[in-house]
């Protein structure tokens, strides 16, 4: 049966500005990074996207190198994408990224011309689509002039092939230094994606304020701490859980104080008549300088509990206050190497 988009699909969902640009976002967009591998049934793969669409999630955000294997997201999304969401297309944002390794030899990974145009047009072809919203250096190399890599997020823009220019885990200078580059280049950095959770606040920092300062928006990825932040944990260690998988959260960072910390957060949330992923999330939105934040899910249920958390995004002074005891650093930035160049 052929997918026919909810007409309410406009409703509840805020969309953000982004940065000093026209482009709105929901605050809540839906990140394919896990979820979307042949690891998983396409036909549950199919009814989040449709779910999401029909709850205001206009942006879906990938990379090239989401999984498994490399590349499979991207395709599974672009199968769904011809059957299902083709006659939306301009109702939509899609993003995609490359800085991570993604084929053999010197020319797949980090930061070059060579690397990111490249992997552009396979990203296209895989997906099925013309252009993307935006597209993303993955990560800062230390090794290539970030004119070369700017210079090629600039020229994809001015190509066609992208309608806008992001970056990812980059440092502060780094983002001042990118954002300075593109608007020689007549193309302004639209975008930052950080890591940002209650456990890993490294933004506060002065990201930003430089995000603030040079207009560019904020695309917050894994604001549940890949998962910690979820009731997942609560009681142990799931045998289908990320930490249980080794998939992006090493069971040794689940401590007791850690843990504490968490139920804590629980509990704040019960009183705010949330889950804690709902406040989580809801938290991570407080800051008008973050447009969005991006959430994965494993289910339709998963989902919806996530989208819920746009019912109640306002806190007291006092409820910060009170989370601010526990919203403390856990050790979880495995990209922290990336944006400490």
């Amino acid at each position: 049966m052929s997918y026919v988009a909810a007409e309410g699909r406009y409703g509840p969902m805020p969309y953000n500005r982004t940065g000093r640009s026209g482009l709105r976002l929901p605050a809540v967009s839906l990140g394919l990074w896990h979820n979307f591998g042949d690891d998983k049934p396409i036909e549950t793969q199919r009814a989040i996207l449709r779910r999401a669409f029909d709850r205001g999630v206009t942006h879906f955000d990938l990379a090239n190198n989401y999984g498994p294997p490399y590349g499979s997201a991207e395709i599974n999304f672009g199968h769904l994408f011809q059957q299902d969401f083709a006659r939306y297309r301009d109702e939509l944002v899609v993003s995609t990224k490359a800085g991570y390794d993604m084929w053999p030899g010197p020319y797949g990974d980090w930061g070059s011309r060579k690397y990111l145009l490249a992997s552009l047009d396979q990203s296209l072809k895989r997906m099925g689509l013309d252009y993307v919203d935006i597209f993303y250096s993955h990560r800062f190399d230390p090794e290539t002039p970030l004119e070369e890599t700017m210079g090629a997020l600039a020229h994809a823009v001015r190509s066609g092939k992208a309608l806008y220019a992001g970056i990812s885990s980059y440092s502060p200078e780094r983002t001042r230094e990118a954002a300075q580059i593109l608007r020689e280049m007549g193309t302004p950095l639209l975008i930052h994606q950080p890591s940002y959770s209650m456990l890993n606040r490294w933004i506060e920092e002065g990201l930003l304020d430089v995000l603030e300062e040079a207009g560019v928006g904020c695309i917050a990825f894994s604001p549940l701490a890949q998962g910690m932040l979820t009731d997942r944990y609560l009681g142990g260690i799931p045998k289908d859980s990320r930490a249980a998988q080794g998939k992006s959260l090493d069971p040794s960072l689940l401590t007791d104080e850690a843990l504490r910390h968490v139920r804590t957060l629980n509990e704040i949330a019960k009183k705010r008549g949330q889950s804690l992923a709902q406040m989580a999330l809801a938290w991570a939105l407080r800051d008008s300088r973050v447009t969005s934040v991006l959430i994965g899910a494993s289910s339709v249920e998963q989902l919806d509990d996530s989208l819920d958390a746009v019912n109640r995004l306002d806190f007291t002074k006092e409820e910060l206050e009170t989370i601010d005891k526990d919203a403390v650093e856990s050790g979880i930035n495995l990209w922290a190497a990336s944006s400490s160049h």
